[in-house]
């Protein structure tokens, strides 16, 4: 399934038997040798007060703790499987229980919760403002405003993310030394006050053509230092993404997220020749 391009391979797990380490993970993510997606969503049942759980694995097998497109993905997958007869579902994830909603034109929107500013939570090793983070890499500095919406996300304001080396930038801020975790990177343009068009470099699997989290820091950031309005359109490579938050630095407030799915196809992988080529 993907969310406008952010493509993932879903299992369903009603029996939470599967276990998925980091080599299966990787080889269903390979584009050559595997399936190929930006990451692998294992549904399961809640055990924490949820109806459901996502288990969540970037493509290059680590851990990922939450992922927009993907828990959107989630919901109606989820329904399609018989998981579910709910349009309105809590699903466990590791960046908290989220409440998602499959709608009657058949997108879906999701409470992210609410964006998280303070160093040690996102987490960054930075004692000035979150807001104003300079980030060094081969070429010169760069600003960042860095927060965390489950992952943490280090957003710059370019003139053209189109023309921004990704490939190049991408890797080398992912990994900064203010990132303990590594960090998502986003370079957008505020076209409007209502519409941003972003790229994103994801912590993990590179590149993408969307990424929710992304598009939902985004939102926060044009907001607060952009003066784009409380619901903006996100452009993404991948197709556009909602966002919605009516929040500021002195008041908390949920991020909601809205965007379509699509199943790409289904099918069977004998996962043991997977691992084993």
């Amino acid at each position: 399934m993907h969310g406008i391009g952010n493509d993932f391979v879903m299992i369903a797990d009603p029996d939470s038997k599967l276990t998925l380490s980091a080599d299966l993970v990787r080889s269903l993510c390979d584009r050559r040798f595997g399936i190929g997606a930006d990451g692998v969503i294992r549904v399961a049942p809640g055990t924490e007060g949820g109806e459901l759980l996502m288990d969540y694995v970037n493509s290059d097998g680590s851990i990922g703790e939450m992922c927009g497109n993907g828990i959107r993905c989630l919901a109606v997958f989820a329904q399609d499987e018989g998981l579910t007869a709910s349009s309105e579902m809590k699903i466990e994830t590791r960046a908290g229980l989220k409440v998602v909603s499959v709608l009657s034109d058949g997108y879906v929107r999701v409470d992210m919760g609410a964006p998280i500013f303070a160093a040690s939570e996102i987490p960054l090793l930075w004692g000035g403002d979150p807001l104003h983070v300079p980030l060094n890499h081969q070429d010169g500095c760069v600003e960042a405003a860095v927060l965390s919406m489950g992952n943490p996300h280090a957003v710059i304001f370019v003139d053209d993310p189109a023309a921004v080396p990704l490939a190049t930038i991408g890797p080398e801020l992912e990994v900064n030394e203010l990132f303990p975790n590594k960090t998502n990177v986003e370079f957008i343009h505020v076209d409007s006050p209502n519409h941003i068009t972003m790229r994103v470099w994801e912590r993990g699997s590179g590149e993408t053509l969307a990424c929710g989290t992304g598009a939902c820091a985004v939102g926060v950031v044009g907001r607060l230092l952009g003066g784009t309005a409380e619901k903006v359109t996100v452009s993404l490579p991948g197709g556009d993404l909602d966002i919605e938050w009516e929040g500021s630095l002195e008041r908390s407030a949920p991020v909601f997220l809205t965007g379509p799915t699509s199943l790409s196809f289904s099918g069977e992988v004998d996962l043991e020749n997977l691992t084993r080529s």
